[in-house]
């Protein structure tokens, strides 16, 4: 959708023709304005959910409810419904960035390494849980899985997401459609048992699999699609992404 002009001057014409035409519920005008802005990004839909990468890890998923990944490198405020947390490394637990997105109608479902950070943010609920554990929000089911490293070290024999500390990633169903959101994690045993439509995994190498190992990892999934991500911020490029696009098969990429 072409919207002519930047969304600064778009949300200010709208604002003015608010005023003109004597609405004084700036609640619905600033609902409109928050469309404007996500129209601009171009959502990417996929089956019948809108996925945008918006940096590192972080998506923003939204079809009935709004979900969030790991916030991280927000750049415009939002209402999430859902904010999954997976670790507390800060590009993943980022008050900063979750408080652009969280507000009192918001549910956190986060590992259980994130309860000191978590300190004081406002939030409708918030659940720790461990790999296994299951939480339904709202019609939304969401499931903790395991995320750790096998072959990542920050010195010998000190994985950078060590498997018996609960990292998670996370399995959710929103309007029919599972997503699977690895976090931070090599290419683990039980990969091989998660069925979903869409695989979110990390591709960048250094503290997550590697293009080549995530390529096998999408193979290993019962998936439809694989979507790259864990690429353009810390660590990783897109030419990651491209690369895990080219040796995986017999399933869809979408880079988004």
């Amino acid at each position: 959708m072409d919207f002519g002009d930047s969304p600064g001057s778009q949300t200010d014409d709208m604002l003015m023709e608010a005023s003109r035409a004597g609405r004084r519920d700036w609640r619905i005008c600033r609902g409109a304005c928050e469309q404007l802005f996500h129209a601009e990004v171009a959502a990417v839909k996929i089956l019948n959910l809108d996925f945008e990468r918006i940096a590192h890890d972080t998506f923003r998923i939204a079809g009935s409810k709004v979900l969030y990944t790991d916030p991280f490198r927000i750049q415009r405020a939002d209402r999430a419904d859902i904010i999954l947390l997976s670790h507390d490394h800060f590009d993943h637990l980022s008050r900063e960035d979750i408080t652009k997105v969280c507000s009192g109608e918001t549910h956190i479902v986060a590992s259980r390494l994130c309860k000191d950070g978590l300190s004081g943010i406002k939030a409708k609920q918030i659940s720790y849980v461990d790999p296994g554990d299951r939480v339904q929000i709202d019609g939304v089911g969401v499931e903790a899985v395991h995320a750790y490293n096998i072959n990542k070290f920050s010195a010998p024999g000190k994985p950078f997401h060590p498997q018996e500390t609960p990292g998670l990633g996370f399995v959710f169903t929103m309007d029919g459609t599972r997503v699977y959101y690895a976090g931070d994690t090599d290419f683990i045993p039980a990969m091989k048992t998660i069925e979903c439509d869409v695989a979110l995994l990390p591709v960048s190498g250094t503290y997550v699999m590697t293009a080549e190992e995530a390529a096998e990892a999408a193979q290993a999934i019962k998936t439809r699609i694989a979507i790259p991500m864990h690429y353009g911020a810390i660590v990783g490029t897109e030419a990651d992404a491209k690369k895990f696009k080219s040796l995986v098969k017999n399933r869809h990429v979408e880079i988004v």
